[in-house]
């Protein structure tokens, strides 16, 4: 990558939508090489826009609170991730505060819980695996999520249509990048999801609904904002989807575990003869080569610069997170995977940034960090140690055009089995 360039330079052709559509995650990276620049100027939906990539880009749109997430993606897809009124829309203090409330129960005690309910969860499918003699390893974890995630929030599984529930949190995140039927279907079933939660959000607060003093669903439903006032329950249903959508979302990073897994067969051969300690280095280098959202998008609230050029408030930014993560300066040979590379979500600084960059309690910066490398940990763990399988010849490019990606058919597993000793 190039540092410092000026003046910063603009890509070719008045709007680039098509383009974007086209290359997917390789939009911004593409001309940052050709232009010699870590950072472009162009038009996306005949918006104007600012493309950055690089750990300098990352502590400008970080590091600093130049930038709010309102206005910084189509309103489409912000309701499929997000949606209004969540802690991702928020800034400054009121972010701080309702931060607060996320990186309690996400970057304590929560990852512990979340693996051991997982684990139980993985063990007990495993027998459904076995008797079918085969499994698709996305939507076969995507179900298991569910469910820990569910009793994790303390949400009762007797009141839990896990096969639906998990349909409408992966939706979510499938069709964020999507235009057209699919995702107005998914916006519906994401409205219906909010309303189960609100009932349940209603419950929790007139006692109806008996759930552990502690349980993070009880959280959510009895967080006061600075104000003194419960979250109308609206917000705190769409706050408590944000815990159990990421959580499942966790299944595409155990989708590129198990493929990573059978790329690099030497690294399943040291995680089964017991080594522990490089498996967590292991998910991370998984997190930085494997791909899942693109970007990160910003609106600026002030005036900011960048490379001597100054910007106005309301500039829209987006920063590359597909490139940035293989950053030759930053990770020799990049697209190869060594986890002796030992970079981690604790450095929480702006070079490696599979979820963002800057630091959790403050920035936007994804809290579940340390519960996603737990569980992909723990998913390595169970792939390498607790199962045997064989996987049969089958398509497993990403297509770079698909937001996010993954395998057409995701990951098939056939001859599934216990692992037994000896």
């Amino acid at each position: 990558m190039a540092h410092d360039p000026a003046p910063v330079p603009k890509a070719s052709g008045f709007d680039n939508t098509v383009s974007l559509l086209r290359e997917g995650y390789d939009f911004i990276g593409n001309r940052c090489q050709h232009l010699g620049s870590d950072g472009f100027e162009t038009r996306l939906m005949l918006r104007p826009v600012l493309c950055l990539r690089g750990a300098k880009a990352a502590q400008l749109f970080y590091g600093k609170g130049l930038f709010t997430r309102k206005g910084a993606m189509p309103p489409t897809t912000l309701r499929l991730l997000q949606d209004k009124g969540s802690v991702q829309s928020l800034d400054g203090v009121a972010h701080r505060h309702r931060k607060a409330l996320f990186t309690a129960l996400l970057m304590d005690s929560a990852p512990d819980r979340m693996v051991q309910l997982f684990e139980r969860h993985w063990r007990e499918a495993l027998t459904g695996w076995e008797r079918q003699g085969e499994m698709e390893l996305f939507s076969a974890s995507n179900l298991v999520l569910t469910r820990a995630a569910w009793e994790w929030a303390g949400l009762p599984l007797s009141e839990l249509d896990d096969e639906d529930m998990c349909g409408r949190l992966v939706g979510m995140v499938e069709n964020a990048g999507k235009v057209g039927p699919r995702m107005w279907r998914e916006l519906a079933r994401r409205s219906g999801t909010e309303r189960q939660l609100e009932r349940c959000i209603e419950r929790i607060r007139n006692g109806t609904l008996d759930l552990p003093y502690d349980a993070p669903a009880v959280a959510i439903a009895t967080h006061r904002d600075r104000d003194g006032k419960f979250l109308p329950k609206t917000i705190a249903s769409v706050e408590l989807i944000n815990l159990l959508r990421p959580i499942v979302a966790i299944g595409r990073w155990v989708l590129y575990c198990g493929m990573a897994l059978n790329e690099h067969r030497q690294w399943a051969d040291r995680f089964a003869a017991g080594d522990d300690a490089m498996m967590e280095p292991f998910a991370e280098e998984v997190r930085r080569i494997y791909p899942f959202f693109p970007v990160i998008g910003g609106v600026a609230k002030v005036p900011f610069t960048w490379c001597g050029k100054s910007y106005p408030t309301g500039q829209w930014v987006l920063l590359d997170l597909f490139s940035t993560n293989r950053d030759p300066l930053l990770y020799p040979d990049p697209e190869s995977l060594r986890p002796e590379r030992a970079h981690s979500w604790r450095d929480q600084d702006f070079r490696f940034m599979p979820q963002g960059a800057g630091d959790a309690h403050v920035d936007h910066r994804c809290p579940g960090e340390r519960l996603t490398v737990g569980m992909m940990t723990s998913a390595i763990r169970l792939l390498t140690r607790e199962m045997r399988y064989e996987v049969p010849e089958q398509d497993l490019a990403l297509p770079r055009d698909r937001l996010p990606t993954r395998p057409k058919q995701g990951f098939r597993m056939r001859n599934v089995r216990r692992a037994t000793e000896g």
